[in-house]
């Protein structure tokens, strides 16, 4: 198993009075992670899985008692895929609140309804943390700087899913499958989904225009569909952890560009699945554009689950770069990143 910052994180905050919730996009090996962590506890532990219909009945509106019953003398309970059970928030706070010798930790593959139901219910009682796919840092941990550094390319057009990185020579299949409804199967299952061919069709104009700025009437008027209604499906295809905002960056500095936002991939294999196109980066008219959103992507992994991560925005100007670029922010820094240097931008500074 690829070793993940965040299971070190998880281990710091064991047995602190408080729910640990870890979110983030189905098949990152957040149920791999937790069940690994829990590998080394010498502790017994309930597991329970939410996708299982006699779970859902089981944790649906339960009292104290019930719970005490449930978890009886296990230290610890897991409750795997925990946003397909209606109320869980409350479950939880339950179990926080009358059972504060046992640690409760939930995983749910879409912020959707997890947090929806979670966040009022567990205000001040919850340590959470969202895994993505595998970053730059781990997978240079695991294979070695310069190992990964060569998988470069590899990585621009494949991405970095766990399944995709441990089972080279079929990446092309096991893309295909994870970009298929399965990727999205929370919106479905939760009844947020009205029309899926919609939702495929936006996904492909969010892709196709990947590196530009977005234009919400553009993308209505590409898809024929109503711009609340565009606005709507983007908003759960970020809650469901495929893709991501950048807004614009600006002080009202003359000549600055900062109408619309960008949205990125969480992932440029899942990006490159969406539009069926696995051709090698030298044959590509897009790298520029995968280059891009794999940095951004990485960029946000390296920040990870710290509590003081900067926010970050792009910044467009209509003069040139960096002369422009320093006038206006004369404290800010200007760096441009090459595939010499890419790995210093994308690395914590601890490790470099």
């Amino acid at each position: 198993m690829i070793d993940r910052r965040t299971a070190l994180q998880i281990e710091s905050r064991m047995f602190g009075g408080k729910a640990i919730l870890l979110m983030g996009p189905r098949q990152v090996g957040k149920t791999t992670l937790i069940n690994h962590l829990l590998q080394r506890l010498d502790v017994s532990i309930l597991r329970l899985n939410g996708d299982e219909p006699d779970v859902r009945e089981l944790l649906a509106d339960v009292t104290s008692d019930r719970l005490r019953k449930l978890i009886g003398q296990n230290r610890v309970i897991f409750i795997d895929e925990a946003q397909r059970i209606i109320n869980i928030g409350l479950t939880l706070k339950l179990i926080v609140d009358q059972i504060p010798e046992v640690q409760v930790i939930a995983t749910g593959s879409t912020a959707l309804e997890l947090a929806a139901s979670i966040n009022e219910p567990l205000t001040g009682r919850k340590f959470e943390f969202h895994l993505p796919a595998l970053s730059f840092e781990e997978l240079a941990t695991e294979s070695g700087m310069l190992g990964e550094t060569r998988a470069l390319p590899h990585r621009l057009v494949f991405g970095s899913y766990p399944e995709i990185v441990v089972h080279p020579g079929d990446e092309i299949d096991r893309l295909k499958l994870l970009a298929d409804s399965y990727l999205y199967k929370d919106l479905l299952t939760l009844g947020e989904l009205k029309r899926p061919q919609l939702l495929e069709k936006i996904l492909r104009a969010l892709a196709l225009q990947l590196g530009n700025e977005v234009n919400y009437a553009e993308v209505s008027r590409l898809v024929g569909a109503a711009i609340g209604t565009v606005e709507k499906y983007i908003d759960l295809l970020t809650k469901a952890f495929i893709v991501f905002e950048l807004p614009a960056f600006a002080r009202n500095v003359r000549n600055e560009i900062s109408r619309s936002r960008k949205i990125y991939f969480h992932d440029n294999g899942i990006r490159n699945a969406v539009l069926g196109n696995f051709q090698p980066i030298e044959n590509r008219t897009d790298i520029g554009a995968l280059w891009e959103n794999y940095l951004v992507s990485e960029r946000r992994k390296r920040w990870g689950n710290q509590a003081k991560a900067p926010s970050i925005h792009f910044w467009r100007t209509t003069a040139r770069l960096p002369k422009t670029f320093s006038r206006a922010y004369p404290e800010a820094g200007f760096k441009v990143v090459t595939r010499q240097n890419y790995a210093e931008f994308l690395l914590p500074a601890r490790s470099k």
